[in-house]
């Protein structure tokens, strides 16, 4: 069910480069030559030397490495303020981890991500995907193996073979990571309230009080409390550090106004305190 209804953001949105002086009738400076247009707004100024990537280029080479690596996959598309995108492909087919319990299903997951005002890095990695709370999680940071850069002689894009890196990832990384998981769910939570407030304490995520005055939990405090609560009975288990590791995701993913890259540094900061915890 959760598969079948991935968000599906609309990425390829009308772009291009254009000299700044043909939109403006007027010099510009040197190393501001020109201007990324995406859906009808300037959302970059760039030198003359600067390759403009388009989504269309990209995401689709991507989807190429993965049917050449005959992977079935289900994808997930999300457009930031028609300024930064990600191409999730979740596979299916290669393998797939229950936290001891079926319900909780963990899946390999490739992320590719482009921006075209400069906020992120054309790139890709490995995660994962939990279908429980349709969440993407960033714990994995497998590097695809390639860089590429905004130049003008490097637009043409050269990306690797995916069969031995997927390969590798879930011999390697997959089931290292996923033992880890199974780790913090062996150690149940007592108290919900002194657990998101120790992570908070921790991590400087957001706030866990309302104010200096009012020391009831925040709004993303109850959210984060909620979700853990709500988990806890969907899955029929005692509240534990898993699940209390995604109720945190979830919110960051889906409440905090973060960038991609942003999402993934402070996902990793966060599992890496909850785990520590076990």
């Amino acid at each position: 069910m959760y598969l079948q209804n991935l968000q599906q953001d609309e990425i390829f949105v009308s772009n291009e480069m254009k000299s700044l002086k043909s939109l403006t009738q007027i010099e510009s400076r040197r190393g501001l030559e020109n201007a990324i247009i995406s859906n009808g707004k300037i959302v970059n100024v760039v030198s003359k030397s600067y390759g403009h990537i388009p989504n269309q280029l990209f995401f689709k080479k991507a989807e190429e490495m993965l049917i050449d690596a005959g992977l079935n996959y289900h994808k997930r598309t999300i457009n930031k303020n028609d300024r930064s995108f990600i191409t999730d492909f979740i596979i299916d087919d290669k393998s797939q981890f229950t936290l001891k319990n079926d319900k909780d299903l963990i899946l390999p997951m490739l992320r590719f991500k482009n921006s075209y005002d400069g906020s992120e890095k054309t790139s890709g990695h490995f995660g994962f995907y939990r279908m429980v709370c349709a969440n993407g999680l960033h714990v994995s940071q497998a590097e695809i193996e390639f860089s590429i850069k905004h130049s003008k002689n490097n637009t043409d894009l050269i990306m690797p073979r995916l069969n031995n890196l997927c390969d590798k990832f879930l011999d390697n990384e997959f089931y290292t990571i996923t033992r880890k998981f199974d780790k913090m769910k062996e150690f149940k939570i007592i108290d919900t309230k002194e657990f998101v407030k120790a992570i908070l304490d921790r991590t400087k995520l957001f706030r866990y009080e309302c104010s200096d005055k009012n020391s009831d939990p925040s709004k993303k405090s109850r959210e984060v409390l909620e979700i853990l609560n709500y988990e806890s009975i969907l899955l029929d288990e005692e509240p534990n550090l898993w699940l209390g590791y995604n109720a945190f995701n979830s919110v960051l993913h889906n409440v905090l106004k973060k960038s991609f890259g942003q999402q993934e540094r402070l996902d990793k900061k966060l599992f890496d305190e909850v785990y520590a915890m076990a």
